[in-house]
Parts: C-alpha cells; structure tokens; sequence
C-alpha cells in the first residue's frame, strides 16, 4: 500500500521519520561469499575468473575468448540502426561538452613571502568500468561511466560486462567504441572487481573503479577500496517529483514510474499540496500500469516503497526534501526557481514541468550515476574529478624558510617530533634547543 502523509496529521512527524530510516538496501549478507572470491582471484588470477563465470554465467571462456574481440565490435557497429547510433552520439557528444567544462585548472602562487604554493591535477593512469549485464543492458550507463573518464584523460579505460550464456548485447559495444573503450572483458560479478582491483594474468589492474553493480559487485566494491578507488556503492533508484495541480496528473504519474520500472526496491514520492490532485496522479498510475511491459516491477515498487506527502504549502516542502536528499528531484510547478534556492541536497535536479528526469538519464549531458539513500546530503554524482587527483605544490627558498622555519619548529617541538624540527633547523643552521 502506498504511504500517505500529510504535515498536518499529529503523527506526520514520526511517519516521516520512519520513512527516512527505512533501509531499502537490505540485501542477505553476501560479504563471506564475496571475500572468498575476491581472494580466490587474488590467489589464482585467470583461472579463478574462468571458473566463476562457468558458475555463474554458465559460458567457458579461456585466456583467448575473455577479451572482446575488435571483430566483435565492428560486427555490433555494423548491425545497430542507424538512428540508434545517431541518439548514442548525440549523447556521448553531451555528457562530453558539459563533462570537460568542470575539468579543474591547476594552480600556483608565490605568497607575500615568497613561499610558491599551488595545485596540480593529473588524472589516474587506468580506470576500471562495470556494467551490468543479464536481464538488461543499459549503454547509456557505459557512456555514463566512460566518458568522465575519457574528459579527465585516464590513458587506460576497461570495460568488465557478464555475458550469461555467452551473450552480450551489442548495443554495450557500440557504446563502449563510441566512449573510446576497446578494452574490454566477458566477466562480471565480484570477481570482475577483483581483476580489476589486483590484477590477474590477462588483466590489469587499474586505479579507480566505476559502475553499478547488484548486491555482490557493491559488496566486493567495498572490500578493494582503499586497493583502489571506487565511485560510489549505488543503492535503488528515487525520484521526488514536487507538483502544483497544473500539472499534467498523467506527466506526474509516469515520471514517478519512470523510476519504479528500474526495480521492486525503488522508490518514488511525490510532494503537493494537493489531495485531490494526488488522487488524480494515483489514477493515473493505475492506467500507465495497465499498458508498461515492466508493469510487475513498478507496481510492486511503487506499492511497497512508494510514498504520496500532503503539505500545506509548496513553500514548505524545501525542508522535507532536504532531509529526504532523494537522487532525482523534478521541480514541477509554477516557479520552480523560487524554490530551488532553497535546496542543497539532492543529486540532480529537474527544472520546470518539461523536464522529466529521463531526460538526464540518457541526453542532457550532466551524469546519471548519481547518490542515492540520501547521500546526497554529503556525496556527488559521478564526474571527472572521480578519475582525477590533486597534487599540491611547496616551494621554499632560503629567505623563504627563514621567515616561516622557526614557527614550524616550534610547532615539532611541541608536538615531540624532533626530527621534524632538526629538518628544518639543518637548512636554517640553527641548533635544536
């Protein structure tokens, strides 16, 4: 049964309360499971990855068929419609213009004593790209993933996708040529994080690790950071759409299932200040239902996680949809910009009643991997800075050091570290005292 709250009900504060606690990740525990594999290809390389996607993908590859093939590429090139391909450039062409316009620019100063300070960005030398495979394949999350990469200048860029049954959809490779990846494997799973994380015969190991995964992927994810760098663990889809009842009910209602359709554990909420229009959106829900080919999928979605909040003024859902921090936020109502100054946590925002979130999951150029279960109170969507690293930059001379030394020597003093202290004295010939 969908929720339904409204502010103004004497328990509406315990409700929402609950509603931001509840756990729509809970998976059985997978981490024993997925600590022996990662160790398993850790100790045994390509034929712990042989033996596991026998397992699991029920298809034999050896050290020759793991890798695809450029024949396989140009084979999926060749066969994708034409107008398919035209979406999948406009696309990559998009989420590249917009990527490379937030490359950070380095930076350096010499300060009013003469201590040459700044910062320096360089990308990571190899990443790592998961994508999902079996009961969907979606190229636009290689873009996605690849992409940022690609802007941030990472040299070496891999793809790990499962191919169940020994089928893998050609619409991945014709992403993954478009994003400029030809690097790719035929595993999934743990231990595809593992390849990438320690490296085996065939496969090197890369510095950062992108890309969603189900609930082993997340959990081996977790266990190689610190081994290597990860993007984020990405739990169910959310959408909060905010609606005045000008709306459209029927924009409403398919924008909500636009996510639900992802998977049973997503969720979908909708804010307005309206009961009666909620109504209309819930009737209208029922009549997309009737016609989605995913229909199972979003209507226990939407029946399990689904939540309808009832406010006495737009003005006031600011605060709820700040403490919610959902990943996907539309904005659909008279003057969304009023409102929008007042949000600081979601992960992308939807502006105006044209703007239905499915727009920036495949076209608008901003990223679609993005936090969600309220990380975004802290995180960001994925960009090109997850591929990249700062350096900073120290430069003394000896008058330099002179003017700035002794404080640093007091300071390693105080703290008992006394080689500190003496490296600094050595240059500035004074004796430890």
């Amino acid at each position: 049964m969908v929720k339904h709250l409204n502010t103004t009900n004497i328990n509406f504060e315990q409700d929402f309360n609950d509603l931001l606690l509840q756990n729509r990740c809970v998976q059985n525990d997978v981490s024993g499971v997925v600590k022996d594999i990662l160790q398993n290809v850790k100790n045994h390389g390509d034929q712990a990855l042989f033996d596991y996607t026998k397992k699991f993908d029920k298809f034999l590859i050896d050290n020759y068929t793991i890798r695809v093939r450029k024949q396989e590429i140009e084979d999926a090139l060749s066969n994708c419609n034409e107008d398919t391909l035209k979406a999948l450039k406009l696309s990559a062409k998009r989420i590249t213009d917009f990527h490379i316009r937030h490359i950070p620019e380095n930076d350096q100063i010499t300060d009013d004593i003469g201590v040459g300070l700044g910062i320096r960005w360089n990308a990571v030398e190899a990443a790592g790209i998961y994508v999902p495979g079996g009961k969907a394949a979606y190229p636009s999350s290689v873009l996605m993933n690849a992409i940022p990469a690609k802007v941030a200048g990472v040299e070496r860029i891999v793809m790990v996708v499962p191919s169940p049954n020994g089928y893998l959809n050609p619409l991945v490779l014709v992403a993954a040529h478009i994003s400029g990846i030809s690097e790719i494997y035929k595993i999934g799973g743990a231990q595809a994080i593992a390849a990438l994380a320690y490296g085996t015969e065939t496969v090197k190991s890369v510095d950062v690790i992108a890309g969603p995964g189900n609930a082993y992927v997340a959990a081996a994810k977790k266990e190689v950071f610190g081994t290597v760098g990860i993007d984020m663990i990405a739990g169910p889809s959310e959408i909060l759409v905010l609606a005045d009842n000008k709306n459209d009910p029927s924009w409403v209602a398919i924008d909500l299932l636009s996510q639900a359709e992802h998977d049973e554990m997503s969720q979908s909420i909708l804010i307005t200040d309206s009961e009666a229009y909620a109504d209309k959106v819930v009737d209208e829900i029922e009549k997309h239902l009737k016609t989605m080919p995913r229909a199972d999928i979003a209507r226990v979605s939407w029946q399990n996680q689904g939540c309808i909040i009832i406010v006495s003024d737009l003005n006031d859902a600011p605060v709820l949809i700040n403490q919610i921090a959902p990943e996907h936020l539309e904005l659909a109502i008279e003057y969304p910009k009023r409102v929008l100054t007042k949000i600081r946590n979601a992960g992308s925002i939807f502006i105006g009643r044209y703007t239905p979130e499915a727009i920036g999951d495949y076209i608008a150029g901003p990223n679609h991997v993005l936090p969600t279960s309220g990380n975004a109170r802290f995180s960001s969507g994925l960009s090109a800075l997850n591929f990249m690293k700062r350096t900073t930059l120290i430069q003394c001379d000896a008058k330099s050091l002179a003017k700035i030394g002794p404080s640093a020597m007091i300071l390693a003093g105080e703290e008992g570290l006394d080689a500190h202290k003496a490296s600094i004295a050595i240059r500035l010939e004074k004796k430890i005292t």
